[in-house]
């Protein structure tokens, strides 16, 4: 339990046997691939600090660190079968079912391959993309880190990831939607919020307390999805920063 809070994803199909029970909670025999690539683009940043600061042999140790971890990645994380990335169960050895979100960190960090991101594309268009924004998960559990929530961190990733990658008009329907489900909660509410259902363009639900008013990443991200496309600011989605 206390792993899967501090995933960020508290709590979600992800980390559950049993999709439906959070009793069957198992975090700590999972290895993700949203933190992975994390630590990935950490190793790669301070072998570069390293090298300009002069520091040879730590440049070396994080280059070999990070060039060991794609390589980890490449071979259990990534799942050229289902074009996706995948979390994979230590406990199984095999990788989970849960298509999610997560999927997009490799290529938010510059990790993935043309072909690798090309698939994961694919993968989101089929599977992630719903009327209000990017999915979590697949799954509807009455958890909040699932469908129908969506999550300004995870549009964010989806979006600058996807762009990078050379899928800028996926890039930009994921924000448009995004941008068109904060604007219609706003307009019903007068609040920005924590999470919203983007089945429905509401405010979100599920998990373990209620909907926070705020929120700091959905101001955030919603600002930075406006710089990046100006021309989405329609009154409909509109909202004070």
């Amino acid at each position: 339990m206390r792993a899967g809070a501090e995933s960020g994803w508290d709590f979600s199909s992800r980390w559950l046997r049993d999709p439906r029970s959070l009793a069957t909670i198992h975090t700590t025999d999972i290895v993700p691939v949203d933190l992975n690539s994390l630590i990935w683009a950490m190793e790669r940043r301070i072998a570069a600090r390293c090298q300009t600061a002069g520091d040879t042999p730590c440049a070396t140790a994080f280059t070999t660190l990070a060039t060991k971890r794609k390589t980890a990645i490449d071979r259990y994380l990534w799942q050229a079968t289902t074009a996706r990335y995948a979390d994979w169960d230590l406990s199984t050895r095999i990788p989970t079912t849960s298509i999610n979100a997560a999927m997009l960190h490799p290529l938010f960090v510059g990790l993935a391959s043309p072909a690798q991101a090309k698939a994961v594309a694919a993968t989101v268009r089929k599977s992630l993309v719903a009327e209000g924004g990017l999915r979590t998960t697949t799954l509807n559990t009455g958890q909040q880190w699932d469908e129908p929530n969506g999550w300004a961190p995870l549009q964010w990733v989806a979006i600058a990831g996807l762009e990078r990658n050379g899928e800028p008009a996926l890039a930009k329907d994921i924000a448009r939607r995004w941008l068109g489900t904060v604007g219609a909660a706003y307009a019903d509410t007068g609040k920005m919020l924590e999470k919203y259902n983007i089945e429905q363009r509401i405010p979100g639900g599920g998990g373990e307390y209620p909907v926070q008013d705020g929120f700091g990443w959905t101001n955030g991200v919603t600002s930075a999805i406006l710089d990046r496309f100006p021309d989405l600011a329609q009154p409909s989605t509109s909202v004070r920063k």
